[in-house]
């Protein structure tokens, strides 16, 4: 086991980061978004599965989300996920297409969007930190395996801690963006 690669933490870092940018780009504050349903899960066919999964998501109207559903013995599972994702939707079955309106944003619904955020971050926070452990954990097995000494061990351990650093600084950034965004009147 050699130790851990930087650029392989680093990606996985990246990869984490970039998953939660996608995800704070499914809280649209002033119209409608299909990004909106992404972080949607639907209980089908035994397994958790993406609401794309399962039906075409689209942007009919600019404050309407209208989601087809492929199989019609689908639609009341789908319906109930999106009414259970904390996204504070209600949607409405009409057949095998559920239409989803989204409600004008009080400032209660803002907060309500900003804890959301807070959540994708701490989610985001918590892989990164899991990606270090990981990369910590294997120079532990190196430094044990007499692959690297105890000073190559310490340096190492830093540079994965910078980049741990830098990345939780960066979902903080995009985070306090995403607030201050979704907080404007």
């Amino acid at each position: 086991m050699a130790a851990p690669d930087l650029s392989d933490l680093k990606r996985r870092m990246e990869g984490a980061l970039d998953s939660f940018r996608k995800e704070l780009g499914g809280l649209r504050t002033g119209r409608a978004s299909s990004n909106l349903l992404e972080p949607v899960m639907v209980e089908a066919y035994g397994s958790r599965m993406h609401l794309r999964e399962v039906a075409t998501v689209s942007v009919p109207e600019p404050r309407l989300i209208s989601v087809q559903v492929w199989d019609r013995g689908m639609t009341k599972a789908v319906e109930k996920a999106i009414r259970d994702s904390g996204l504070g939707l209600n949607p409405q079955a009409e057949g095998q297409v559920i239409r989803v309106p989204l409600p004008d944003l009080t400032q209660e619904r803002r907060a309500e969007l900003a804890k959301v955020a807070h959540k994708y971050a701490e989610q985001c926070r918590v892989a990164i930190r899991n990606i270090r452990r990981d990369g910590m954990d294997g120079l532990k097995k190196a430094e044990k395996a007499s692959e690297i000494t105890q000073d190559e061990h310490k340096v190492q351990a830093d540079k994965v801690q910078v980049l741990t650093d830098q990345h939780i600084k960066m979902v903080d950034d995009s985070l306090a963006q995403k607030e201050k965004e979704i907080m404007q009147v």
